[in-house]
């Protein structure tokens, strides 16, 4: 029998130490981020807030943040009313054609984001949406379209469909069935959906370098730019209010998830 849980106790000890080897570069930051020194290093005498403090009293850096988080809720806004959309539609019809369209709007998140970028960027230059916050907000919205459609095409899937067809046999319009009684259904789906659109936009840089110069300038590439031009500490620091700001968005959906699952 203690041969038995041997393997057990050895793929699970091989879990925590992969766990832990992706989770230690993270770690690094909260120490750099208090360093005392004028550059990324660790802390030599003692630590220090100064760096956080330079963070949320600095115009640039205030402005980018300002910046990723309207993109990011006008960029989550498209995605949703897109995916949710596109979702409810491929599962209505259920047909053989519909497993095509969900392959397609699958694409951005399939494609390199690198390949991506290029097309965006000699698509938005006949457009005049170079370096303008309603093309950034498209192409975050395009890119985040994948994972509404993941996870509600997910939430639909527990959905029972004799719900629908009791609400259009007693005269329910189609927007009415849709209105009240699919959409209070997957509503947990949206949400996370919602949540992953609204962390992608937040996070990307490889889309925002090819379309974006001088007025749109989001947070991940003013840490960019800090990163070619110098090694200040405040990128640490934002760095850390970064990953603090997409856990607490991850623990709201995982709380969405057990509301969804919970019977």
């Amino acid at each position: 029998m203690e041969g038995a849980h041997r393997p057990g106790g050895a793929a699970k000890g091989l879990a925590w130490l992969v766990a832990l080897y992706l989770v230690l570069p993270i770690g690094i930051i909260l120490p750099v981020s208090l360093t005392d020194q004028r550059f990324l290093s660790l802390p030599q005498e003692g630590l220090s807030l100064r760096h956080y403090a330079t963070v949320l009293t600095s115009t640039e850096w205030l402005g980018s943040i300002a910046q990723s988080f309207w993109i990011a809720v006008g960029s989550t806004i498209l995605a949703v009313v897109a995916g949710t959309l596109c979702a409810i539609g491929c599962w209505r019809i259920s047909r053989r054609a519909t497993d095509l369209v969900r392959a397609l709007m699958l694409l951005p998140i399939i494609i390199p984001s690198i390949v991506y970028a290029i097309g965006l960027y000699r698509y938005f230059a006949g457009l005049g949406l170079l370096d303008r916050f309603l093309g950034v907000v498209i192409a975050h919205g395009v890119t985040g379209i994948p994972y509404v459609i993941i996870t509600v095409s997910t939430a639909l899937a527990a959905f029972d469909p004799r719900l629908e067809q009791a609400a259009r046999g007693m005269g329910a319009s189609l927007w009415q069935t849709l209105r009240w009684v699919i959409l209070p259904r997957i509503a947990p789906g949206i949400a996370s959906g919602a949540i992953f659109a609204f962390i992608h936009s937040w996070d990307e840089l490889v889309i925002v370098l090819f379309i974006a110069s001088r007025d749109v300038f989001t947070l991940p590439r003013r840490i960019w730019d800090g990163i070619n031009e110098n090694l200040d500490p405040a990128m640490a620091a934002v760095a850390v209010l970064l990953i603090v700001f997409t856990v607490l968005l991850l623990l709201l959906d995982m709380a969405l998830r057990r509301r969804r699952d919970a019977p």
